[in-house]
């Protein structure tokens, strides 16, 4: 656990929650991500005020950080999100995802109860946050992360996702036999399959993203023509972590169809912005200031922007909140 001084902690705290009024979004997210990276009961105070505030986007991002500390004491404030039928839908599905993120079986009645809410995006995601909690407690899930936490293999993605990879990439060790044609093309079945519980079609996904070739990213791109926009959210989110160049195109078409759920659409951007290729910057700076978009979709180009910035510049770390100047300089 990282240690600031109450001094520091009052800095994050107003870039944060925008004391001033005049905090830019894009630095209010980095300010959320220092605090993430804190992992500190006041981190969580302070990230569980956030939920006051108007923008639907950053009480999303908000949720996922409570949820990636995996900290039980942020359960009562998850589980009050989720409750707000009120509130949108997209920090509600969140709110969701992090309680099965954190992965407490006293998580499981608040998630049922809303297995049939009347929004389709949380109700799927109480059913994968569900399955993804009996995953973690049952034999697989228990070996997997005793695996994962004596073995020298790193994983080269450490976010707490919402399944685990089908059962041969548990490991995180690809081989030969896993990046073939034959077995992409299962998983891709796996994946298109909406016979399968979502739970199962996640692992698929998440199976693909480990194995991370272009033939993988273009079954993973397929999913972007299902019906649920969660599923579609995960897989713009998914090709946020890969970075592949090769997802671009898909990723540009989600981003520029107005038809297409803004969940969907702001995931897709935010992945272009880590991505960072000079291609994307025009279409984030043109989607982020026009008038027919989506106030989702606008936040999420201006944070994605801030994110390019970062990838193409010198600096050490993109949670870097205790900088003043990152803080405190007001938007242009």
């Amino acid at each position: 656990m990282v240690n600031v001084s109450s001094a520091e902690l009052a800095v994050l705290e107003a870039s944060l929650l925008n004391k001033s009024g005049n905090v830019p979004l894009h630095k209010r997210f980095r300010a959320l991500f220092t605090l993430k990276a804190l992992k500190s009961a006041d981190a969580i105070r302070i990230i569980s005020a956030g939920f006051q505030d108007e923008s639907a986007l950053l009480k999303h991002e908000l949720a996922y950080c409570l949820g990636q500390m995996k900290d039980t004491s942020a359960l009562p404030i998850l589980g009050t999100v989720l409750e707000n039928k009120s509130e949108d839908p997209m920090v509600r599905h969140e709110a969701a995802e992090a309680l099965g993120a954190i992965s407490s079986p006293s998580s499981i009645p608040v998630l049922s109860k809303y297995l049939s809410d009347s929004e389709r995006t949380v109700r799927e995601t109480c059913e994968i946050a569900i399955a993804k909690i009996k995953w973690d407690n049952s034999d697989e899930g228990k070996s997997s992360h005793s695996t994962s936490v004596d073995s020298k293999t790193t994983s080269l993605y450490t976010s707490i996702d919402p399944a685990p990879p089908t059962s041969p990439l548990l490991s995180g060790r690809i081989n030969s036999e896993d990046t073939s044609e034959s077995n992409i093309l299962s998983l891709k079945g796996s994946l298109m399959d909406t016979k399968l519980p979502l739970f199962v079609r996640y692992r698929a996904m998440f199976a693909l993203r480990n194995i991370g070739t272009p033939s993988a990213v273009d079954a993973l791109a397929s999913g972007f023509s299902d019906d649920s926009a969660l599923f579609k959210h995960e897989i713009a989110f998914v090709f946020g972590q890969l970075l592949s160049t090769h997802s671009v195109p898909s990723l540009l078409r989600v981003l520029q169809n107005p038809k297409e759920s803004d969940m969907v659409r702001h995931e897709a951007a935010e992945a272009l912005g880590g991505i960072a290729t000079p291609e994307v910057l025009p279409h984030l700076k043109e989607w982020m200031v026009r008038e027919d978009a989506p106030r989702v979709v606008r936040e999420s180009c201006q944070v994605a922007i801030d994110m390019w910035e970062y990838e193409n510049s010198s600096q050490f770390q993109y949670a870097n909140g205790l900088d003043e100047s990152i803080v405190t300089e007001p938007r242009a």
